[in-house]
């Protein structure tokens, strides 16, 4: 049975009305509305999804060791690696591993749809997607983010680069960061060669989903923060950030709600993440995890910080730091689209037998294309 779902959209004039109130009052709507639409009852799943999230977190618990390392071995027996294939799926894509930076293990796979399958001589957007995985697990060969990068591809009629960053705790705090500007710098000098349709780096999102949610924020902040000091020219025309990890040392309303209730994330996993992503020393209320303004400064958001669409799930422990998320996009006068799942799990985006899984990209479709034609610059044409 499908999900409703309702959509804000905030323009640029209501987020300057919206700076107008005060953190409490802004904090205790979203407490509000989290206690309002997401009672703590467990989600009602199918059983294959049921089987595959047992089969997720089971290897998590045993892959997040109590001394802070990873037991890749044991996360590698249920993470099924798919492998990228010249050869067109049923959808018409195909897709290609590209090396970044062998020295460091940066690479990305990258979806385009086959010549026979583009069916249009227009130039496509480019989609730089980073996978969620609490900083740690994962990669772009992981089935589920294989299948879902071949949908958006195929969906959103988009070249999508899944980007394999650097992974926690081996690689702390900022390297990912660093593996997703670096992405950014070699498709604008090298391209994507080798591609059967042309690409428009003018229309270039970033996209993310939990801790890559976080990463394709940090990573637009550093870009656009950059253009003014000489950084190569891809332009971003907006960010998708899908139940983006963010955090602090506070227990939110929702996470203390729905602590053993809601599937994939608890406070124990993703406190172990943070430990494993963030310097060490450090707590939750380092700015890569708290944004939001309420433990330090907000983040400084340049000109050129791109439109953001924020999707948040009702039976996400994490979706009242994604709602003060866009609410400091709207205090600093940025464009931003929050789009409310109200039946959601954490993670419901790689489950096609999920209606929202399909729901979503509806969404995404919608927030490209007007930010496409909205934001698109006057020399192009």
């Amino acid at each position: 049975m499908g999900t409703t779902h309702s959509v804000s959209v905030v323009t640029n004039h209501e987020s300057i009305v919206m700076s107008k109130k005060g953190e409490a009052e802004i904090e205790m709507e979203a407490s509000t509305e989290t206690q309002e639409t997401s009672a703590a009852a467990p989600a009602a799943l199918p059983w294959t999804v049921r089987l595959q999230i047992f089969s997720l977190v089971t290897a998590t618990d045993f892959a997040q060791r109590a001394n802070g390392t990873v037991n890749r071995f044991a996360f590698s027996l249920a993470d099924r690696q798919a492998r990228a294939s010249a050869r067109p799926d049923s959808l018409g894509v195909v897709s290609a591993d590209i090396a970044i930076d062998s020295d460091r293990g940066l690479w990305a796979r990258v979806f385009s749809p086959s010549g026979a399958a583009a069916g249009q001589p227009a130039a496509l957007p480019v989609v730089v997607y980073f996978h969620g995985g609490g900083f740690a697990l994962l990669t772009p060969a992981s089935a589920p983010y294989d299948a879902m990068c071949r949908r958006l591809c195929h969906e959103l009629a988009a070249v999508v680069v899944s980007v394999n960053y650097r992974l926690a705790p081996e690689h702390r705090y900022p390297a990912a960061y660093d593996d997703g500007v670096d992405v950014l710098r070699h498709i604008s000098s090298s391209g994507l060669p080798g591609l059967a349709v042309s690409i428009d780096l003018s229309r270039c999102f970033l996209a993310g989903d939990s801790a890559g949610g976080n990463l394709a924020h940090h990573v637009a902040q550093r870009w656009t923060a950059g253009i003014a000091s000489g950084e190569p020219s891809i332009r971003i025309a907006g960010i998708i950030l899908l139940q983006p990890y963010f955090g602090g040392e506070e227990r939110t309303a929702a996470e203390l709600r729905l602590e053993g209730v809601a599937p994939v994330v608890n406070m124990r996993r993703s406190d172990w993440s943070w430990r494993a992503f963030l310097p060490e020393g450090a707590d939750r209320n380092h700015h890569a995890a708290h944004v939001t303004g309420e433990a330090g400064p907000e983040p400084e958001l340049g000109d050129a910080f791109p439109p953001a669409m924020v999707v948040v799930g009702g039976l996400d422990p994490l979706q009242d730091w994604q709602r003060r998320y866009a609410g400091m996009l709207r205090r600093k006068g940025k464009a931003v689209q929050v789009v409310e799942f109200p039946e959601a799990i954490h993670a419901f985006y790689v489950f096609p037998e999920l209606a929202d899984a399909g729901e979503v990209v509806k969404a995404i479709r919608a927030f490209m294309d007007d930010e496409s034609e909205s934001n698109a610059p006057e020399a192009a044409a």
